[in-house]
């Protein structure tokens, strides 16, 4: 990036007290645990030369609600959860016939119309997918090439050789770039796309030593921040010690990671979010600084998520977990939960959480001012879990009925947000509407305190074709009366969560 180029979103872009205020409310919640990972060499203040993404692209943001998010890759063929995470507990054997598998790679149930048809008819306005987990394998067309690897099974023991090959899936037998069939399937739906994209690579010995890399260095405990506290105790007895990298070898592996990147949002059109993943350590924050805002300048709005990056991200992603309360910060949030037992494929019909857990994490999440999305892989052919599809489309009946008070809503200030344990509450954008979710049948009365509806309106059941009786109880609250045919739940509109229409006063 030239000089021009690099101050080009210098003060002028940020003139004003509001666009001050703006960047000062930006900020991660110190809780969140990734951010805790880098925040003592990612400065809390980005730079004056960066921008986040616009307004309209928050907002855009704001109004999902809920998505999807796929993991897909070599370890899909091999059917083992946790998505590349178990290469690092392999033997040498394993890890060897693992780096061969790209060979064989050749999804023949791969469908992307399909998988885009499931996900629109189940009520998703979004799907995030893996482009390259953190072994290296790439499920797009890039035009990178690895220049060493490890031969895990070498004479003497494993060591690092030269090689020159994209690996991605343009060299296995499927020969079909995935991410582009996806791209262009969701656009005719009107899915919004997001990029999952690790920071580290496993396959890449370039990459050594970061993000629990399998080769480490003498300067590990210099290069990472969490060296003693987690890289050591997670490669254990299977972690292979080479040379610290040269300073060209580090040149070579921050021009790939940023030309791969570039490749993303370059080859595919307007993509709305950037998942990436991991982070690298602080000797080339600097370096992958200067891509974070070459990022800004081939995607102004693409959404980033902070993993790695800090207060430059868009937006965070609660793992595996709703945030009890809605988070003391203005970034928004996804929080990313796994419908079976891994975000990649789960054979396991029982391990499938179920429809009802979707629509309650969903409301859940919504009520406090957060997105969500489910985590779910196809297996290696490119289907899914019958068990899997079934729950997706049954959450998406739901939606159907209750997505008015889903999307594009906006939560309730302050602690508004809920009554007790079994009521969430959203609003529409102009305030006027607030609608009420009963995680559980309320029985003959919904009673709600902190509404108070306006005289004379109509309170409606969402499903449910006549206007419900209701009174402005001065101690109680709005007490809405639930008719006699409602208590057989078989003749309720929906089940799991039932909503609540009310135009308040």
């Amino acid at each position: 990036m030239t000089r021009r180029g690099f101050f080009r979103f210098g003060a002028v872009g940020f003139a004003g007290a509001a666009a001050v205020a703006s960047r000062a409310n930006r900020r991660l919640p110190a809780s969140d645990v990734h951010y805790q990972r880098v925040r003592s060499y990612v400065e809390e203040e980005p730079v004056s030369a960066y921008h986040w993404a616009s307004a309209a692209a928050y907002e855009a943001f704001r109004d999902l609600k809920y998505g999807v998010r796929l993991h897909w890759g070599l370890y899909s063929i091999w059917g083992r959860s946790g998505e590349s995470w178990p290469f690092l507990a392999m033997s040498w054997k394993e890890r060897q016939q693992y780096q061969e598998l790209y060979r064989s790679w050749n999804p023949e149930g791969f469908d992307a119309g399909e998988w885009m048809n499931l996900f629109a008819e189940s009520g998703m306005k979004m799907f995030a997918f893996t482009t390259k987990h953190h072994e290296g394998f790439s499920m797009f067309d890039t035009r990178t090439r690895v220049r060493q690897r490890v031969n895990w099974l070498a004479p003497g023991g494993p060591r690092i050789e030269p090689c020159d090959l994209a690996y991605s899936i343009m060299e296995t037998p499927f020969r079909r770039d995935v991410v582009r069939e996806l791209c262009q399937a969701a656009r005719r739906r009107g899915i919004k796309i997001d990029f999952y994209f690790s920071h580290p690579d496993w396959y890449d010995a370039d990459f050594r030593p970061y993000g629990f890399h399998p080769l480490q260095v003498p300067s590990s405990p210099k290069l990472l921040t969490e060296w003693e506290a987690e890289t050591k105790p997670r490669l254990e007895d299977r972690m292979v010690m080479a040379p610290d990298p040269t300073p060209e070898e580090t040149r070579r592996m921050m021009a790939r990671h940023r030309a791969q990147i570039r490749e993303l949002l370059t080859n595919y059109g307007p993509i709305d979010m950037m998942c990436l993943d991991m982070w690298l350590g602080p000797a080339v924050w600097p370096q992958l600084r200067e891509t974070v805002l070459q990022i800004r300048e081939l995607q102004p709005d693409v959404m980033l998520r902070a993993r790695a990056i800090g207060n430059y991200g868009d937006y965070y992603t609660p793992e595996g977990f709703v945030p009890g309360s809605p988070e003391n910060t203005d970034m928004p949030w996804f929080v990313i939960h796994t419908l079976g037992s891994s975000f990649s494929y789960d054979p396991v019909a029982a391990n499938y959480k179920g429809a009802g857990w979707i629509v309650r994490n969903l409301v859940d999440s919504v009520a406090k001012g957060g997105n969500f999305m489910v985590g779910v892989g196809p297996d290696g052919q490119g289907r899914f879990h019958p068990t899997a599809i079934a729950q997706l489309r049954e959450a998406g009946e739901w939606l159907k009925i209750n997505g008015q008070g889903i999307y594009a809503t906006r939560a309730r200030a302050g602690a508004l947000w809920s009554e007790g344990n079994d009521v969430r509450f959203t609003r529409t954008k102009d305030g006027r509407y607030v609608y009420a979710y009963a995680l559980n049948w309320p029985g003959k009365q919904m009673v709600l305190g902190t509404v108070r509806a306006r005289p004379k309106s109509e309170i409606s059941m969402l499903g449910y074709p006549e206007p419900l009786s209701w009174r402005q109880d001065p101690e109680r609250g709005t007490v809405i009366e639930l008719p006699p045919v409602l208590q057989d739940e078989r003749r309720r509109p929906c089940r799991f969560a039932f909503g609540f229409r009310i135009e308040t006063a």
